[in-house]
C-alpha cells in the first residue's frame, strides 16, 4: 500500500480530466456492466517508467480525438487493491499488468494495452493508439 500523499497527484492527473475513481469491486462492476457505448478504463500506477508516459498519453488522446469515450474510469494498483483485482477480472485473458489501459464497448473488452505496450514508448504513441481505438469502437 502506497502512502496517500504519494499517489494523490497521480490520481488527480486522471480525475482532473474527468476520470471516475473506482475504489471498490462494486463500483468496477457497475461501470463495466452499465456503460452503454465505450468505456476507457485505466489501471494507474506509481511506475515512473511506464505510467509516466501513460497518463500524458491518455490525456492527449482525449484532447486530440474528435471521438471520445462515453465513460472513463480508473483504479490504482497497489492502492485500490480489491477494485484493481475486479477490473483485472474483466481484462482476462490478459495477465495482471500495471499500468494498463482497456477500452470496453457495451461491457465487452475490445482493446487492451498491457504494460509492455506502454513501457518504453512515447506519450504520443500511446495517444495515437487510443485515438485509433476510439475511432474503431465508437
Amino acid at each position: 500500500m502506497y502512502p496517500p500523499e504519494l499517489v494523490a497527484p497521480m490520481k488527480e492527473d486522471l480525475t482532473s480530466v474527468g476520470f471516475q475513481e473506482l475504489t471498490t469491486p462494486e463500483e468496477v462492476d457497475n461501470i463495466v456492466k452499465n456503460t452503454e457505448g465505450t468505456l476507457l478504463m485505466v489501471v494507474n500506477s506509481v511506475c515512473g517508467c511506464a505510467a509516466g508516459n501513460m497518463r500524458p498519453g491518455v490525456k492527449d488522446s482525449l484532447k486530440n480525438s474528435e471521438i471520445k469515450p462515453d465513460a472513463m474510469a480508473t483504479v490504482f494498483a497497489g492502492v485500490d487493491s480489491e477494485a484493481t483485482q475486479q477490473a483485472r477480472n474483466y481484462f482476462l485473458p490478459y495477465p495482471p499488468s500495471s499500468p494498463c489501459i482497456a477500452v470496453f464497448k457495451n461491457g465487452k473488452l475490445v482493446h487492451f494495452l498491457e504494460r509492455h505496450h506502454i513501457e518504453g514508448v512515447t506519450a504520443e504513441m500511446i495517444s495515437e493508439n487510443l485515438q485509433q481505438a476510439y475511432k474503431e469502437f465508437a
